[in-house]
């Protein structure tokens, strides 16, 4: 089994922007390759892809090194590289010739942060991608549902590039709002290069009080729209410890895919993962 996303952090040693306000309190603490060990170890999760928490890339030079020392653990990290510098496709050549520059498996901007909801339509962003794409590595989208038709024409305009929509781009399960959002989700899935994270699900609902049939109908509307072949499981953890251990994010996907056969739910569970971001078969 592959988690093809998960984060590791330490607010002692880096700031965290996006962890302020007190409903985050829980989060500001140190997670380590140690505590994913134990995690990946005890729902028998055999690889992971490690992705990026901040816009520095000197947090994806640390975790290409985690990697390299994970023993096969971390079989992948996206990280973070400026795409609107000049100088892009140096700094992505920089990164993959550290200690564990062979896990480099894509990068990933937090768009959903930013004011400019066309902002990965920028030229300069555009000229970024197109190196990522010409270095042959993936591309996350972390982008919200207002963003969706924005990254949806990017996304259209560069086919060569394998792009990934982190959690399903974010839906509205708390709610229990299907519209907009299955409408985008559907159109997105008609381009053949975008596959999906079913990830982050937990902490879109309530986080108290979420049961797995409020999130089936957003999992099973993923599965439809983009197929086991362009579906990936990932935990989103830590964050997921908002709402559920590492342990219910699994049994819970395990739960969403239950009507997959196995070849299918073989390629949500890893060979999706292998494919979209070139890891090491095992």
């Amino acid at each position: 089994m592959i988690d093809a996303h998960h984060h590791l952090w330490d607010p002692s040693r880096r700031k965290y922007p996006w962890m302020s306000g007190d409903a985050l309190t829980p989060l500001r603490k140190p997670y380590t390759l140690e505590d994913l060990r134990r995690e990946t170890a005890a729902a028998g999760v055999s690889g992971t892809v490690l992705v990026q928490t901040v816009s520095d890339s000197d947090e994806t030079a640390e975790f290409l090194s985690t990697a390299a020392a994970s023993d096969g653990l971390i079989a992948g990290v996206v990280g973070w590289v400026d795409l609107t510098a000049a100088d892009v496709a140096d700094q992505v050549d920089k990164l993959r010739h550290l200690v564990g520059g062979d896990r480099l498996a894509g990068f990933r901007h937090q768009v959903q942060d930013e004011a400019d909801a066309a902002w990965i339509a920028r030229p300069d962003v555009r000229r970024g991608l197109r190196a990522i794409c010409d270095a042959r590595l993936a591309y996350d989208l972390l982008v919200l549902l207002p963003q969706l038709p924005v990254a949806r024409a990017v996304a259209r305009e560069t086919p060569d590039l394998r792009f990934v929509l982190d959690h399903a781009a974010k839906p509205p399960i708390a709610s229990g709002e299907m519209e907009p959002w299955a409408s985008e989700i559907k159109e997105i899935a008609k381009l053949p290069n975008v596959a999906c994270k079913l990830s982050g699900l937990v902490t879109e609902a309530s986080w108290t009080s979420w049961e797995t049939p409020q999130i089936s109908p957003y999992a099973a509307h993923v599965l439809e729209c983009f197929g086991p072949d362009r579906v990936m499981f990932g935990s989103d953890w830590p964050v997921c410890e908002l709402a559920a251990s590492y342990g219910q994010v699994v049994e819970l996907a395990r739960e969403l895919t239950a009507g997959l056969s196995e070849p299918e739910r073989a390629q949500v569970f890893g060979s999706t993962a292998q494919e979209w971001y070139g890891l090491p078969r095992t």
